[in-house]
């Protein structure tokens, strides 16, 4: 089943979550950021060679906008994981579904272009209710910033899906809002890094080691052949068994965080993560009998089709 691509997929995923937290020991978040959108870029631009297009566009500033978005979306998720272990930093970024359904659905409801749905509220409920379960009592002291971070960066994810699924319906290419996401993302990165204080000055200048490259190499390399996989699984597999398996992420992650930092959540931590992935698959089913199923974005990550509540086409999309 071509669905099956997402499990793969959500595994590569994971592995990029691991490599961003072992590489933050050795690189700042600019320098990983920077990294990533490098390799974004080259994937692109190898892609429009070999299948033909153009980078040209005529909504610059939407493009610009969409970017920054995303960047900062994706700089605080990576930074999640330094702070916390991968499971919890990836539970609480993948909630950008539900807060995307929260302001689909509210916008939709106070201009009374949709009445009040009973089953995606309590969905919705349910899934910040397993969001308070994860974060008091799994969380050490030194660890709430990051799982504010992380949560944080959940709900500006959901305002950047919002423009890459403006950009579609304005009929902008996949390819190109991920080459200008990718460049936006390479800027940024090479800006904090000689910018901010802390960051280490001129990007890699500093010494190396094999691991640490290894890392940005493999963090950048599994994040792309995700985003291939993730893609095909959409567009030949089923939408909803698609939409679905994204949340085996979940799985891998805790998996990973057990076997290389140990971590150990306690029975509310698990639990909350277990409720949390229960309400992404409730709105997952009940989002996905109301919008009709397309092609993702070649993008970060995945992220389930929304209820249709502005009557615009639902992309799949990520920071």
């Amino acid at each position: 089943m071509q669905s099956l691509w997402m499990l793969f997929a959500s595994l590569m995923f994971s592995i990029m979550g691991v490599c961003v937290k072992l590489a933050s020991d050795h690189y700042s978040i600019a320098e990983i950021v920077l990294s990533r959108g490098l390799i974004g870029m080259l994937f692109i631009i190898v892609l429009v060679l070999l299948k033909g297009g153009t980078l040209k566009t005529p909504m610059p500033r939407q493009h610009l906008w969409r970017g920054v978005i995303g960047v900062i979306a994706l700089s605080m998720w990576f930074y999640s994981f330094s702070l916390l272990p991968v499971a919890t930093a990836t539970t609480l970024n993948y909630t950008s579904s539900i807060w995307l359904a929260a302001i689909l659905f509210g916008s939709a409801w106070w201009r009374g272009n949709s009445r009040f749905e009973w089953g995606m509220a309590a969905t919705i409920m349910l899934s910040f209710i397993g969001v308070m379960l994860l974060l008091r009592p799994s969380f050490d002291a030194n660890q709430t910033m990051g799982g504010m971070i992380a949560l944080a960066s959940g709900l500006i994810s959901a305002v950047a899906y919002l423009q890459v699924r403006r950009l579609g319906t304005l009929g902008e290419p996949e390819y190109r809002v991920v080459f200008y996401f990718s460049t936006t993302s390479a800027i940024a990165g090479l800006a904090g890094s000689t910018l901010l204080p802390g960051s280490g000055g001129i990007p890699f200048w500093h010494a190396q080691s094999v691991q640490g490259v290894a890392l940005l190499i493999a963090l950048s390399l599994s994040a792309t052949v995700a985003q291939m996989a993730m893609t095909r699984a959409y567009r030949l597999g089923n939408p909803l068994l698609t939409a679905n398996l994204q949340y085996t992420g979940i799985v891998f992650s805790s998996i990973w965080g057990i076997l290389i930092w140990h971590d150990q959540l306690g029975w509310r931590g698990w639990l909350g993560t277990a409720v949390i992935l229960v309400g992404g698959l409730l709105a997952t089913f009940y989002n996905q009998r109301k919008a009709r199923p397309l092609r993702p974005l070649l993008t970060e990550k995945p992220l389930v089709n929304v209820t249709n509540a502005t009557n615009v086409t639902n992309k799949t999309g990520s920071v």
